[in-house]
């Protein structure tokens, strides 16, 4: 709430274009044609490094406007010191998935869900779930931490592509973080656009409850309609499962103590640091076989249990395992896992400071509320800022601080009323945050999902249609309420 906006009157529209074109050009060679192969991963590393390229490209521009390297330097380290929550985060969710794994947390979720979801209507349950653990927690990051892993597992034991299923744990995870009162997002846009949080909560479900219903009934027919291959192994899974781990209800009192915590509101980070401490201690005393297995030892002595739980919280953990389907279930691979994540989130923050130093954040931004001629215009306006600084800035946050500034007064001018540009807000920066690769969003559950964001992103159907239907409501004048006077005749 506090960014403050760069503005030089020295940069024209073009040249804060020109760092975007490159960057475009560079992660399209990048992806489609250098890094196409099947065992090639551009996330790997050459796409961050393609962001650092954006970024000359930009420092270039900003020298030829009169902008101090000094200057872009010292934004690019306040947008890296913002990240640092995340990061944290990221670290913790490796780990946690890895204490998860050898406690059995994450196997007896994917044990009993295999009895529960029938295929027929795992999708659609999949978005309901993590919608509502969203609107409880107010975190989609949380959902997909927690909840969000244990259907992937689920997902790709039946047989589901893990992109679908993966596009409909965002899909619901984003629906209650849009909604919750206690989301970061939901409480930055009306205060930004000069609102209250409930007018704005209300106001928002004119267009996100559709969207959410829309979205739920192509998870319907997806799941009715998709041929699954992998329902016929799913009691020999169950074996094997059992095989490998204790299996018990007891172990769900860890993600139900970690999701309470962040029901009673406790930071995020505390909260999944506790899951982390929790696993280990499940793990010792219901696991101690699956320690000692991985410590290669028949007994456990205080350092081997200290090295089997360090390492799964650390490094990459793999169960063994004789069952081909559960291989990838029984791996996880700790904080170090989440390093690429992390660097990318970094490099993607070079690029987004460079932008704002230079003031190309907000000529962009300047240049699409000029094009608002009409009602319509001026909500195509927001939305294309909110699409754009996701991209180029690399943040949800400033894809809804930076056009919460820019548009207040012109939605006020129109006679449109606050919660029009909060609603826009959210239906566009906080969604589609997710669908960019180098976006904090996107890298973050990219990272903790361990799908690809291009994998998830064409089934991710609640973040593509929000903006849509924000904008079918405009065009039709659909509930745009007007500002009322306060003054009397």
């Amino acid at each position: 709430m506090d960014t403050h906006i760069k503005r030089n009157k020295e940069l024209n529209i073009w040249e804060a274009l020109i760092p975007v074109f490159a960057l475009i050009a560079m992660l399209a060679y990048n992806v489609l044609f250098a890094y196409n192969g099947p065992d090639d991963d551009p996330l790997a590393g050459s796409n961050q490094f393609v962001l650092l390229l954006g970024a000359a490209v930009a420092v270039i521009v900003g020298i030829f406007n009169k902008v101090t390297f000094q200057a872009m330097i010292d934004e690019v380290a306040e947008n890296i010191k913002s990240t640092a929550g995340a990061i944290l985060i990221l670290l913790m969710v490796g780990a946690l998935a890895g204490t998860w794994l050898i406690s059995g947390v994450i196997p007896s979720m994917i044990y009993y869900g295999l009895q529960i979801l029938s295929p027929s209507i795992f999708l659609p349950a999949t978005m309901v779930i993590c919608a509502i653990i969203s609107i409880a927690t107010g975190s989609s990051w949380t959902t997909s931490a927690t909840v969000g892993i244990a259907l992937i597992g689920i997902g790709g034991a039946i047989g589901f592509p893990l992109g679908m299923v993966a596009g409909a744990v965002i899909s619901g995870a984003y629906f209650g973080d849009k909604l919750s009162p206690m989301s970061d997002t939901t409480n930055l846009a009306p205060a930004m656009a000069g609102t209250d949080l409930f007018t704005h909560i209300r106001y928002m479900t004119l267009t996100t409850v559709p969207t959410f219903t829309v979205s739920l009934i192509l998870f319907i027919i997806l799941g009715l309609t998709i041929d699954i291959h992998g329902n016929a192994d799913t009691s020999q899974m169950l074996m094997d499962i059992e095989k490998s781990f204790n299996i018990t209800g007891w172990l769900f009192l860890v993600p139900i103590i970690v999701i309470g915590l962040i029901f009673k509101k406790t930071e995020p980070l505390i909260a999944l640091f506790i899951g982390v401490l929790l696993g280990a201690l499940f793990a010792l005393i219901f696991q101690p076989q699956v320690i000692n297995q991985l410590m290669n030892v028949d007994e456990m002595t205080f350092k081997s249990a200290y090295k089997g739980l360090m390492n799964a919280i650390t490094t990459e953990t793999i169960v063994p395992t004789e069952n081909e389907s559960l291989v990838k279930l029984f791996k996880a691979k700790g904080m170090y896992g989440m390093l690429g994540t992390i660097w990318l989130i970094i490099c993607a923050m070079v690029f987004g400071g460079v932008m704002d130093a230079i003031g190309a954040l907000a000529r962009i931004s300047q240049a699409l509320l000029k094009m608002a001629k009409s009602t319509l215009g001026l909500f195509a306006s927001t939305v294309g800022s909110c699409l754009a600084l996701n991209i180029t800035a690399s943040d949800q946050y400033l894809a809804i601080v930076v056009p919460g500034k820019m548009f207040a007064k012109a939605y006020r001018d129109k006679g449109l009323a606050p919660e029009n540009l909060s609603r826009t807000l959210e239906d566009s920066g906080t969604v589609t945050s997710v669908l960019v690769p180098w976006n904090t969003c996107g890298a973050y559950q990219s990272g903790t999902l361990g799908v690809d964001t291009i994998d998830y992103l064409p089934y991710a159907f609640f973040n593509l249609l929000s903006p849509i239907m924000t904008l079918i409501f405009a065009a039709f004048n659909i509930k745009i309420k007007q500002l009322v006077s306060t003054i009397k005749e």
